[in-house]
């Protein structure tokens, strides 16, 4: 599964463009008086402006798995990257044979760098902003992660990740390509104390051949 496209919110435009432009190097490819979107590897990364609320989410960057430790310096020089257990900043998920290191955004989005060795993205070049591959994760919070899943699966056509056990809290759909993460609602976004809450947020996947929209809501 690809994310082509991801539209999420945000209450802070003007700092959201200046973030993800000056500390990502992220190409704009539209900007406008409500939002803006921009190119994040092979995917149109778009915020949305909204007045009335404050969304959090969790995504995550597909990087040259050759480039994990380069690539945590160059973020290091701009954001502070934070513990995923005390004194450790790099998560090892084994079973996923990925490794990766958080930070936050301006609007305290929790954005992760991942290197997955199973895929072949090896780069030669120095990395920066245009080393990014694509979006590859996005969280969705929801009140019933069954019900949720089995929607997709039947309705969308998408399948559980093989190197995640489908759980009644947690469940990741898609492959090393795409994930669509389902979390139950308040449950924390790993490595951080942040609850996951449902927000507006619109995907573009292609999936088997095909091209599908997902759209899920905030309870409001």
């Amino acid at each position: 599964m690809e994310i082509l496209k991801l539209e999420i919110l945000t209450n802070d435009l003007e700092n959201t463009e200046r973030f993800y432009q000056d500390i990502l190097d992220l190409l704009i490819v539209k900007r406008g008086d409500n939002g803006v979107s921009f190119s994040a590897g092979s995917t149109t990364l778009t915020f949305k402006h909204i007045t009335n609320q404050k969304p959090v989410y969790h995504f995550a960057f597909n990087i040259p798995h050759n480039k994990l430790d380069e690539a945590f310096e160059w973020v290091s020089k701009r954001a502070e990257i934070m513990d995923v257990t005390p004194g450790h900043k790099i998560a090892d998920f084994v079973n996923w044979n990925a490794k990766s290191f958080y930070f936050y955004d301006n609007n305290g989005n929790i954005l992760e760098f991942i290197a997955r060795y199973e895929l072949e993205n090896k780069s030669d070049e120095l990395f920066d902003g245009n080393s990014i591959i694509n979006i590859s994760e996005i969280g969705v919070a929801t009140d019933d992660v069954t019900t949720e899943c089995d929607t997709l699966i039947n309705k969308h056509n998408l399948s559980v990740f093989s190197k995640q056990p489908r759980l009644n809290n947690f469940t990741a759909m898609g492959d090393h390509n795409g994930l669509l993460i389902l979390s139950i609602a308040s449950r924390h976004w790993y490595p951080t104390e942040k609850l996951a809450q449902k927000h507006y947020t619109k995907l573009e996947v292609g999936n088997n051949r095909q091209i599908q929209v997902l759209e899920f809501h905030s309870n409001g």
